[in-house]
């Protein structure tokens, strides 16, 4: 049986004033997730173009939907917001209804 959250566009964004820098997100999803210089983790666009405004949100590739989850169950900063893009529900991190 397929979620919606399995089929859902989502979108990711970081908040650097929460990260750790532990560098779990990057572990799990390096296409989605790279350090700055600054030691904390951003999202990156399509091009892998990192996007460093903050509050700046990318779309979750289909084929890493349950990486990026993963990534914001699992970070230690609650820094990784996870939204469904037509309603903009928070499906993983914080602020999701299963945090």
């Amino acid at each position: 049986m397929t979620t919606e959250t399995e089929t859902a566009q989502l979108e990711v964004w970081v908040d650097q004033d929460l990260c750790t820098g532990d560098g779990l997100c990057v572990q799990y999803a390096p296409e989605v997730f790279e350090f700055d210089i600054d030691g904390l983790a951003y999202v990156k666009d399509s091009a892998g173009e990192l996007l460093q405004s903050p509050g700046v949100r990318t779309d979750v590739p289909a084929h890493l939907r349950l990486e990026v989850i993963d990534a914001a169950k699992e970070c230690p900063g609650d820094c990784i917001h996870v939204v469904r893009s037509r309603d903009d529900v928070e499906v993983a991190g914080p602020d999701a209804d299963d945090a």
